[in-house]
């Protein structure tokens, strides 16, 4: 049953590579002068996997477009792996690296003599958010409030073992609810189903990021959020993982990788022209109103790391979600997890 999977995870990394061949970056021709600025060597091609594409890797998509890669001497093709193979695809080595939550690596990492270690920090905050069907939220944001208008409702919280579906259970205990009794709890593989569910009924409330936030308001589907998890501060959520051999056999590409990731998350802070323009040449058929809306978000909610790093505690806030709601049940500590020695570099620059 593996070797059928990794197949197919295969034959989808052709496949995006040739797709992406004539996109991604700022282009071909860039990417030749980038090369030829570093000595007209060959770029190092590396495939990150991410789980959905959506507005809270805009970091990394700064880093493809505007040359921050390619300046290391990399060529970086982004590979959208659902259901949670974005993970198993740098387990088989489909994939250089992961953009994801280290919980889902320490999962990963449960008998695997080849741990998924974290060697940057992108989204520091819970980016998941709950709408309920147009005209339907909840008058107020009170526990007791939240809870009547969560009992019994269709919720889809997201792929089973994800962080958006960990998140809303963990609310659900939170507020005393019992989310295999107290709900209906919907487990979709694939998270670009988020806007249809609910505009189809399959749904009563959804969880979900930008651009689902704004596409859903757009089309009529429901209105703001009436709940933010970023409220919870400093939260490990997405951050870019590789194998612990690639660490000790490969520390330079993981520097170079870490240098441009670092890069785009200090310019993206600060040049909301420039992150409006890979946005918009990300998400294309996104609306004028919807990417601004998309955006403003994203700095409101302090959505970012500025400069890399995975704390303790926001590390411990993730791991914390996943042992409350019971998916994961040993051990683990910060060191096995986090890897900070080429963020740490990258700063002393």
């Amino acid at each position: 049953m593996m070797n059928v999977t990794k197949i197919k995870l295969s034959a989808v990394l052709l496949a995006s590579v040739i797709l992406l061949s004539g996109c991604g970056g700022k282009g071909n021709a860039e990417v030749e002068a980038a090369a030829a600025g570093n000595g007209a060597e060959k770029l190092k091609k590396l495939v990150i996997a991410e789980p959905l594409h959506y507005t809270g890797y805009l970091p990394l998509y700064v880093a493809q477009r505007e040359g921050y890669f390619a300046e290391e001497g990399l060529e970086v093709e982004m590979l959208q792996a659902a259901g949670g193979t974005h993970v198993t695809s740098v387990v088989s080595g489909d994939a250089w690296a992961v953009i994801g939550g280290p919980e889902s690596n320490a999962l990963a990492n449960i008998g695997n003599s080849d741990p998924i270690v974290s060697v940057s920090n992108v989204v520091n905050r819970a980016n998941v958010y709950l709408m309920a069907k147009k005209g339907t939220a909840p008058a107020g944001s009170s526990d007791e409030e939240l809870a009547a208008f969560l009992k019994g409702k269709k919720l889809n919280a997201g792929r089973h073992g994800g962080t958006p579906n960990l998140l809303t259970q963990y609310l659900l205990l939170e507020l005393g609810l019992d989310p295999q009794k107290d709900v209906r709890l919907l487990e979709p593989a694939d998270g670009s189903t988020v806007v249809a569910m609910v505009q189809q009924g399959a749904a009563d409330i959804a969880n979900g990021a930008e651009p689902q936030i704004s596409d859903g308001m757009s089309k009529g589907v429901w209105d703001e959020p009436f709940y933010k998890f970023h409220d919870l501060g400093d939260y490990a959520y997405s951050v870019l993982s590789v194998k612990k051999s690639t660490l000790e056999k490969d520390p330079e590409t993981v520097q170079k990788a870490v240098n441009a990731v670092v890069k785009a998350l200090k310019v993206i802070q600060e040049d909301k022209e420039l992150a409006m323009r890979v946005l918009k040449a990300e998400f294309p058929t996104l609306s004028d109103a919807a990417a601004q809306a998309a955006l403003d978000r994203a700095y409101d909610d302090q959505l970012w790391s500025p400069d890399g790093v995975i704390s303790q505690e926001a590390l411990d806030k993730d791991m914390d979600v996943m042992i409350k709601t019971g998916i994961y049940k040993g051990e683990y500590t910060y060191d096995d997890l986090v890897d900070m020695q080429f963020v740490n570099k990258t700063a002393a620059k």
